[in-house]
């Protein structure tokens, strides 16, 4: 079978399941649309675990999806998957005018900076932070947004600038703790230590972003990798008898720590 064939054999699939399931017929882009952005998580979880034929069962889930959100606008007559596929291949010509034009960009900065350029012309974009989608996760919300005013070089020019600008947030988060006191369990946390918290991660992102590291990767990769830590000490503890749950924090500590050893 062609590529074109399973494409169009999935096309058809979709209008069926369209008019003849009774939960797809009833599905709007507004129900449909959490179960895309879960699809794309998973996609990602599988390709950052390193697992193909995972990563090839989740691209599949994620491309129905794309399908029926084409469908939905087909049936609003606002245009339909033909027409996505093309303007993303227009799109993508524009945007790669060294492979397809006559512009030099030899290296990768050299596209981003071209790239930039382009879709600001192309949108037409009336202000800095134009069309930045609010419901992206934070940290990317926060990575574009610091993309954009990179893009017309309101940025530290070297990653050493980015770095003493979290040095600097750490200090002054430090202070407002000092100054607010801790607070107690499952109270509302100080305004000015909440400002502080957020200016710390602000900063972070933009470390990451100096350092080409996606930091929602970054974090849920970390987030992951502390739980398979904490669950391996608890089987530790559990092997000699202990519950680690029981334990004090010294000894939790202790078998964090060779879990940790272990795992590495």
């Amino acid at each position: 079978m062609s590529l074109a064939d399973a494409l169009l054999e999935l096309q058809e699939l979709t209008e069926r399941l369209r008019r003849d399931c009774p939960w797809d017929r009833e599905q709007t882009a507004r129900t449909i649309v959490p179960h895309t952005v879960e699809e794309a998580y998973e996609v990602a979880d599988a390709a950052l675990g390193d697992r193909p034929e995972k990563l090839l069962d989740e691209l599949g889930d994620l491309l129905f999806q794309v399908y029926f959100l084409a469908l939905l606008l087909e049936e609003q007559g606002q245009g339909d998957l033909e027409q996505a596929a093309r303007g993303i291949h227009g799109k993508l010509v524009r945007r790669h005018p060294h492979v397809f034009g006559e512009v030099d960009a030899g290296t990768p900065a050299r596209v981003r900076e071209n790239w930039e350029r382009i879709k600001r012309a192309d949108e037409g974009r009336e202000g800095i932070f134009h069309d930045v989608p609010e419901m992206l996760p934070a940290t990317l919300y926060a990575r574009k947004l610091q993309r954009r005013a990179a893009a017309i070089e309101f940025d530290y020019p070297e990653l050493a600038g980015a770095l003493e600008d979290l040095d600097d947030e750490l200090r002054e988060l430090k202070e407002a703790v000092e100054s607010a006191g801790g607070p107690a369990p499952e109270t509302e946390a100080d305004p000015h230590v909440f400002e502080e918290v957020g200016d710390v991660l602000f900063a972070a992102v933009n470390v990451a972003r100096r350092l080409n590291v996606d930091p929602e990767l970054a974090l849920r990769t970390m987030a992951k990798r502390f739980a398979a830590r904490v669950e391996r000490a608890e089987e530790l503890a559990a092997t000699g008898g202990r519950a680690f749950t029981e334990l004090s924090l010294e000894e939790k500590d202790e078998y964090f720590d060779a879990a940790k050893e272990e795992l590495r």
